[in-house]
């Protein structure tokens, strides 16, 4: 079945169920709006006593896409309420102990600063110092999941090499090779290519033991990260990674080229981002290589499939369409309810969007 054409429209109706079941402001601070945790939402949800700062990171990674898919002033302004929102629900300042949060909010203030046009330099500021603080020689280098834990992995390192890769500046840039040399040195499996999640760290440096779980989020931002640095130069190297990780996804991580979901809570985010960084990759790669045009179609096609997929079994509320947390199977009415599921696949039918609009074929015939 073709669906040229419809994917953008589609991208909006997720988009605008978000913006009615979950946006509400902080505190009834005006000029704010966060994302409720559940819904319907809970009076804890309603003023926003659990934050999940990371969750909000990917909201405004989705307003972004939003805007870039149809720019309007009402767009940017809820981009600027959020941006807000963030701030003032955080308290004390853009951060907090984990550096993974800080990595993924890092990213998002980078695409508002420069594709929407609303800059935040302390923020950013404040977030790269954080995570050029948060390298240590700790099991070869990497950085730490959490100020004052004992774990490196990949969730914290994969969105930090991004974003420093991103910063534009030498040093970052160096930092951002060093991360993914780590990564690939220490939390690649031999055997299927796909990253492991973590590794615990003795105080003395050594390495104490490995946790081998395979998440489908550490893949994107692997993949997102070897796209980055392919950009600066050694694509050889860069794109041999980044092509070794999406044939694993296809092969190991994919139900008939659908991503796999991984659960409600945070997991409700992991496939979407994964379709965020495949999606940058079928764009990416063609451009640097065009002989790699099969690692750029494969990654296309996840994508696309994965958007159909979540299209074709969502389940229809009053307030729009509710995801599942697994795409292959009919959503039911009583899961997926997390802003996280929701954002998920809002996020993944961006990414769908985004390679229609660029001219790549989203047919699933």
């Amino acid at each position: 079945m073709a669906i040229a054409k419809l994917l953008a429209a589609r991208a909006g109706v997720a988009e605008r169920a978000v913006y009615s079941r979950h946006l509400r402001r902080v505190w009834g601070v005006p000029g704010t709006l966060l994302g409720a945790r559940a819904w319907p939402p809970l009076f804890k949800d309603k003023i926003h006593t659990s934050f999940n700062y990371w969750w909000q990171a990917h909201l405004l990674d989705c307003l972004v896409d939003g805007y870039l898919r149809s720019p309007n002033e009402l767009r940017k302004a809820a981009i600027t309420k959020v941006v807000r929102g963030i701030r003032v629900r955080n308290v004390l300042g853009w951060t907090n102990d984990f550096y993974d949060d800080v990595a993924w909010l890092g990213l998002a203030l980078q695409r508002a600063q420069n594709d929407v046009g609303i800059a935040k330099p302390k923020a950013l500021n404040a977030i790269a110092e954080r995570l050029r603080d948060g390298w240590t020689d700790h099991a070869g280098g990497g950085i730490w999941w959490k100020r004052g834990d004992d774990f490196k992995n990949v969730p914290a390192n994969g969105p930090a090499a991004i974003f420093l890769a991103r910063q534009n500046e030498r040093t970052d840039l160096a930092r951002a090779r060093s991360i993914v040399d780590w990564v690939e040195e220490h939390l690649i499996d031999p055997g299927s290519g796909l990253a492991w999640d973590g590794l615990h760290v003795h105080p003395n440096g050594e390495i104490r033991e490995y946790e081998k779980n395979i998440y489908t989020y550490c893949q994107g931002v692997l993949i997102g990260a070897c796209v980055e640095l392919a950009k600066h130069g050694q694509q050889d190297k860069w794109l041999d990674k980044a092509a070794r990780t999406i044939t694993a996804v296809h092969d190991d991580l994919a139900t008939n080229g659908v991503i796999k979901g991984q659960g409600g809570g945070d997991g409700g985010l992991f496939a979407g981002i994964l379709t965020r960084y495949l999606a940058q990759a079928a764009l990416v790669i063609p451009d640097l290589d065009p002989t790699r045009a099969v690692t750029a179609d494969l990654a296309r096609e996840l994508v696309v499939q994965s958007a159909e997929a979540a299209w074709t079994n969502r389940v229809m509320a009053v307030s729009g369409p509710l995801f599942g947390p697994e795409w292959t199977v009919p959503a039911d009415e009583g899961e997926g309810r997390d802003l996280s599921v929701q954002l998920g696949g809002w996020m993944c039918l961006e990414a769908a969007a985004l390679l229609e609009r660029n001219g790549l074929d989203v047919s699933t015939a």
